[in-house]
C-alpha cells in the first residue's frame, strides 16, 4: 500500500526535540552541524536547550523545525522505508521537497534561514495574530471574516480538519472575528505566533523570497508531492518553485490534502517529528471507518 512522508511546520517545538534521534544516532549531529553554518543561528542548542522562548522566534525555528524533521527522515529512510508521496503543512514543504529528492539538505536548511528571517522581519513591521477556530463551518467562518474585515484584514488560513480553521491577519481584525465566533457558539484558541501567517500580510516577505527561489534549482521529485496551496499531487519542478512561494499568502489545504492522499490509496501515513503533532489531525480528516495508519516516528 502507499506510504507517505508527513512533516510538520510551526507549532509542534519543544526544548529537546532533537535529543531522542540524536541518542539513537549520534551522527545526525551533522544536521544540526549544517543548520548552526547556513543559518548563522545556534539551531544545534535551541533544539537541545531551548529556551523555547528563544527557540519559538520565526527565524529561529524554522531552521530548528526543519534540521530536526531532516534527522526524522534519515531515520525512516534508514529503517527501509521509502515514500510514495510527501508533503508537508506548512513550513514542512520545504523538509517534503528535500525527502523528495527536489533539493539537498544544505539548500532546505538556507532556503528556509532566509525564508524565516524574511518572515520575521514582516512581522515585526505589520503585527498580526493568529487564532484556531473550533466548531464552524468554512462557510460560516468565511461569513464571519467578511464581517470583521471592517477591522482589517483577515482570512482563513489553515484548513487543518473538518472541524478546525485557524484565522490570520491584522490584530484588531482577528480579535473580532473571534468575538464573532463566540457569538455562534464557537471556541476560539489564540495561536502564540506573531506574525500573520498565510495572508496578504506576508506579501512583502513574499515578494522577497521569491529572489532567493528564482537561484534555487528544483529537480524532479522522486516521488509525487502534494502542495499546500493546491491539495493536488504533482511531480512538475516548475509548479512545486511556484507553490512553495504562493503558500507563503494563500491558505494551507491540509484537510484536502490529507483526503487527496487517501484517495489515493495512502493509509499509511509516517509522520517525521519526535512527537504526534501532525498525526491527530490526519485521523480527525479521514472517516473513522478507514482506520489509517498515522503515527510519529518517535
Amino acid at each position: 500500500m502507499p506510504i507517505a512522508f508527513i512533516f510538520p511546520g510551526q507549532g509542534g517545538q519543544f526544548v529537546g526535540q532533537a535529543r531522542s534521534w540524536l541518542d539513537r544516532d549520534p551522527a545526525l549531529s551533522e544536521i544540526l552541524a549544517l543548520a548552526d553554518e547556513v543559518s548563522g543561528r545556534p539551531v544545534t542548542r535551541l533544539c537541545l536547550e531551548g529556551p523555547l522562548e528563544e527557540l519559538s522566534k520565526t527565524a529561529n525555528l524554522q531552521p530548528a523545525v526543519v534540521a530536526t524533521s531532516l534527522m526524522g527522515h534519515r531515520l525512516m529512510r534508514a529503517a527501509g522505508l521509502k515514500p510514495d508521496f510527501a508533503c508537508g503543512h506548512s513550513l514542512g514543504e520545504f523538509s517534503a521537497l528535500c525527502a523528495a529528492g527536489v533539493f539537498d539538505e544544505r539548500t532546505a536548511l538556507a532556503l528556509v534561514s532566509r525564508r524565516g528571517a524574511i518572515m520575521e522581519e514582516a512581522a515585526l513591521k505589520n503585527p498580526g495574530a493568529m487564532t484556531a477556530i473550533l466548531g464552524l463551518s468554512a462557510e460560516d467562518l468565511g461569513a464571519v471574516c467578511e464581517l470583521a474585515r471592517n477591522e482589517g484584514p483577515v482570512v482563513m488560513a489553515n484548513f487543518n480538519t473538518p472541524d478546525q480553521i485557524v484565522i490570520s491577519g491584522d490584530i484588531r481584525a482577528v480579535a473580532a472575528a473571534g468575538k464573532y465566533v463566540k457569538m455562534k457558539n464557537g471556541k476560539v484558541l489564540p495561536l502564540p505566533l506573531s506574525g500573520a501567517f498565510h495572508s496578504p500580510l506576508m506579501a512583502a516577505a513574499q515578494e522577497k523570497f521569491a529572489a532567493e527561489l528564482e537561484k534555487t534549482d528544483f529537480r524532479p521529485p522522486t516521488c509525487q508531492v502534494v502542495p499546500n496551496s493546491t491539495a493536488r499531487p504533482t511531480d512538475d519542478p516548475a509548479e512545486i518553485k511556484a507553490r512553495l512561494l504562493t503558500q507563503m499568502t494563500s491558505p494551507v489545504l491540509w484537510t484536502q490534502t490529507v483526503q487527496t492522499l487517501a484517495e489515493a490509496g495512502v493509509t499509511d501515513f509516517r509522520e517525521a517529528w519526535p512527537k504526534p503533532y501532525l498525526t491527530s489531525l490526519i485521523k480527525k480528516s479521514l472517516p473513522r471507518d478507514t482506520a489509517p495508519r498515522a503515527e510519529a516516528f518517535a
